[in-house]
């Protein structure tokens, strides 16, 4: 049996844990491993693919990001070309991608990756490969499993970040907003953001009005409390308004985020309060993944080559109250996993006192 390994979308903590486990679940079966580079993107190239060893996948359990690289545009099916005149034109290359693993002679791929490259990834099947997936994003927001990979890390350095800006917050009686990543869900921000005792919570799917964080803010106050700590997801969004849009880049979907810099000046203006305003960024994707993802990561790779050792293609192994299953990718292909907003979570935030912006 030969294999390939990709990473596609975004890079999250826990990606080389993935690739080392089912390099060496396959290599102890006598398989062989095929790496290949940034999604399907080296397919297109004179190096398609690297081949996957013991020694290249030693010691990277611990390591972030991802040794094959991430990429986060490229659809094969709608692949960008640049023109002479500088604008972009869209080819269907996935016939490209499936002819050159047929010429390598891949018969089973691991693709690791969220739901933009499980919507790939159904497609792709429905062109006869064959695929195990996955699932793999730091905002947590694919259907059919509790959890992502890279999730937990990401929250962590959220709440680690959260709890150094409440100091200085509450040392210069400033409110201080924390945008945390996690596109149109909202679970990075809720759950560091109640993990850190934030004042206020604002996530996409509880559309906020600035009344209601206003109202908290005077509330603190009279409470005798000078500070203040807002979490805002770069997916929230104003009940009259909408997301907050930074712009749009060649080949990747709408740039999320804003949303802290206008409630900084919103909160200066309307109510007089200094105000301050942090963008975590990227840094929540970045480093060592914690011992709970580097754990369920090492679980997903082992189980994808077991089922693929089975025939059960074209499924993703998902987490289920901590049992490893495996769903159809056609059951998440397009689809996303947003907070519930009467999930005990958010009964747990409102009985804390948590404004949510409603």
């Amino acid at each position: 049996m030969k294999i390939a390994i990709n990473t596609g979308g975004g890079d999250a903590p826990g990606l080389n844990a993935v690739i080392r486990a089912a390099t060496k679940a396959a290599l102890n079966r006598g398989w062989e491993v095929l790496g290949l580079r940034n999604g399907y993107a080296s397919l297109y190239t004179d190096k398609p693919a690297t081949r996957l060893t013991p020694d290249s996948v030693r010691g990277i359990t611990m390591q972030g990001g991802t040794i094959l690289g991430a990429a986060n545009r490229g659809n094969p099916f709608e692949f960008p070309v640049l023109q002479a005149d500088g604008s972009y034109t869209y080819e269907d290359r996935s016939d490209v991608v499936v002819s050159k693993l047929a010429e390598l002679g891949v018969e089973a791929v691991v693709a690791i990756g969220g739901d933009g490259s499980m919507h790939l990834a159904h497609r792709l099947s429905e062109k006869g490969l064959k695929i195990v997936g996955v699932p793999k994003t730091i905002d947590n927001d694919l259907v059919g499993c509790d959890t992502t990979l890279g999730f937990d890390t990401a929250c962590t350095i959220a709440t680690e970040a959260i709890d150094r800006i409440t100091t200085t917050a509450e040392s210069h009686q400033r409110a201080m907003i924390v945008e945390v990543m996690g596109r149109y869900a909202g679970w990075i921000a809720l759950h560091a953001g109640l993990a850190s005792s934030a004042d206020v919570i604002l996530i996409p799917e509880i559309p906020f009005t600035l009344e209601s964080v206003f109202k908290k803010l005077e509330q603190l106050k009279k409470q005798g409390k000078e500070h203040a700590v807002i979490v805002v997801a770069e997916g929230a969004q104003l009940k009259e308004g909408g997301h907050f849009i930074k712009g749009k880049q060649v080949g990747q979907a709408e740039l999320l985020g804003g949303a802290a810099a206008f409630l900084e000046k919103e909160i200066m203006s309307q109510t007089g309060q200094e105000t301050r305003s942090v963008i975590l960024g990227h840094q929540q994707r970045g480093g060592r993944p914690s011992t709970y993802d580097r754990l369920i990561s090492l679980r997903f790779g082992a189980e994808a080559i077991r089922a693929i050792e089975e025939g059960d293609f074209n499924k993703l192994v998902v987490m289920k109250e901590n049992q490893l299953r495996r769903i159809p990718i056609a059951d998440v292909a397009g689809k996303f996993k947003t907070v519930p907003t009467d999930s005990d979570t958010i009964m747990t935030a409102r009985d804390l006192g948590i404004c949510l912006g409603d």
